[in-house]
């Protein structure tokens, strides 16, 4: 008999868009007394497929509709699909951050997530405070999380710092922390959004290889959502791939990850800055662009071009900040990224205040010819106010930087810089 340790049933889930709630108490009238007769939801026969592509016709957009699966105790599920699919949704709902709006959830045991940096931590309670807080949270002991404490500890890498306010933190130190918790306070599923991309590549590597200790050894279970397709495809042995909210495809992995693709290379970026919603309603990214030596804006260079990047910040608060450009391939492998809090850039912003902020790249990076894509962020802290995926791709052409004729370099690596070889 198959041990079901999670089965979603019809889930569906709804928003009014601008609006928190169905906005007016007519509508809110209207479901109730709908209830009350034993009627349908008469919103539920309304809204628009979540295609953020389009206009729409509606005020009220479905998010997830009509989704349908399980999962095995001791199974890995990759949930992927494209930008606005529903996976962040889902996970939600599945963490019962939010309720469906059809459907039910039925789960066996715990269930321990990470959807962002930072989840459940306190910011003004320790590193080691918000282990037991979590701990807690979760339903264990204190002499339940007192015998996983060095273990989180030294698995995070924080141990410097364990005694230090979570405020005080880096965001790859927070979820350093919040992957130890969260995996080493022994849930039955372990639900993890993207946020692991925030950690270099050293600890990307030791967090799903405990993903996969966990599944493999404690028969624990696993729901991974990720653009980086190399770590579902070592980690996962199923995965579901979302598109304007409905799962297209169910089953294997390689098939899942070839559909992704065909998906993904036929969608064209063109990011809405005006529909745009931060993280937080006190100050967002408004405006990027990549820019050639001359300070137009391109979305398409030669291999060996210089270019550069350009913000636009918009604030409602006083507040100081730090701003990050990633690039990656076709794979979703992350190849470069310019962190201004690595070279500790700091940038203050007034109240109400437009500011616009410019990274120059002091160097050739010869990039192999093609297709790039580019994620931006904007934290202060441990605190990621604005995070755009795939905010705009650049398309690298080809072209004889040696000198030596040659143009296309398919079989060689990702970055290539001028060298001589020399017979001594």
């Amino acid at each position: 008999m198959e041990n079901i340790i999670l089965k979603a049933e019809n889930i569906s889930k709804q928003y009014r868009l601008g609006t928190v709630g169905t906005g007016t108490i007519s509508h809110d009238l209207n479901r109730w007394w709908s209830k009350v007769r034993g009627k349908e939801d008469p919103f539920l026969k309304i809204g628009d497929t979540n295609d953020r592509s389009i206009k729409g016709n509606s005020d009220y957009v479905w998010a997830l509709q009509h989704i349908n699966f399980k999962v095995k105790q001791g199974e890995v599920l990759g949930i992927i699909g494209r930008n606005g699919a529903g996976k962040s949704t889902l996970l939600k709902i599945l963490s019962r951050v939010t309720s469906p709006t059809t459907g039910e959830i039925k789960t066996k045991g715990r269930i321990a997530s990470l959807l962002e940096v930072g989840t459940g931590f306190h910011p003004e309670l320790t590193g080691r405070e918000n282990i037991y807080l979590n701990g807690a949270i979760l339903g264990m002991t204190k002499a339940e999380i007192k015998a996983k404490e060095d273990e989180i500890i030294d698995f995070s890498g924080c141990a410097r710092y364990i005694d230090t306010p979570v405020k005080r933190y880096s965001s790859g130190m927070t979820v350093r922390l919040a992957f130890a918790v969260a995996a080493h306070l022994e849930p039955d599923i372990l639900v993890v959004d993207e946020v692991l991309a925030v950690g270099d590549a050293e600890f990307q590597k030791k967090a799903i290889g405990k993903m996969q200790d966990i599944s493999k050894t404690a028969g624990r279970t696993v729901l991974f959502v990720s653009h980086n397709m190399a770590a579902v495809k070592s980690l996962c042995n199923r995965a579901i791939i979302l598109d304007q909210g409905k799962i297209i495809y169910e089953g294997n992995v390689d098939e899942s990850l070839r559909i992704y693709k065909e998906l993904s290379s036929n969608e064209s970026i063109a990011f809405n800055f005006s529909e745009h919603k931060p993280h937080y309603n006190t100050i967002k990214i408004s405006k990027f662009s990549i820019l050639d030596i001359n300070g137009e804006s391109i979305s398409e260079c030669l291999m060996g071009d210089n270019f550069n990047f350009e913000f636009n910040i918009e604030s409602k608060i006083e507040t100081s900040f730090t701003l990050r450009v990633a690039v990656f391939d076709d794979k979703e492998n992350r190849i470069l990224a310019f962190d201004s809090s690595d070279i500790g850039s700091v940038f203050e912003i007034s109240k109400n205040q437009i500011k616009k902020i410019k990274c120059i790249v002091s160097e050739s990076i010869n990039l192999k010819s093609g297709k790039y894509y580019l994620n931006i962020s904007l934290r202060r802290g441990a605190i990621l106010y604005d995070h755009i995926v795939g905010v705009t791709t650049l398309m690298i052409l080809e072209k004889d930087i040696f000198g030596y004729g040659r143009f296309s370099y398919s079989d060689m690596p990702i970055i290539l810089k001028k060298h001589q070889w020399e017979q001594l």
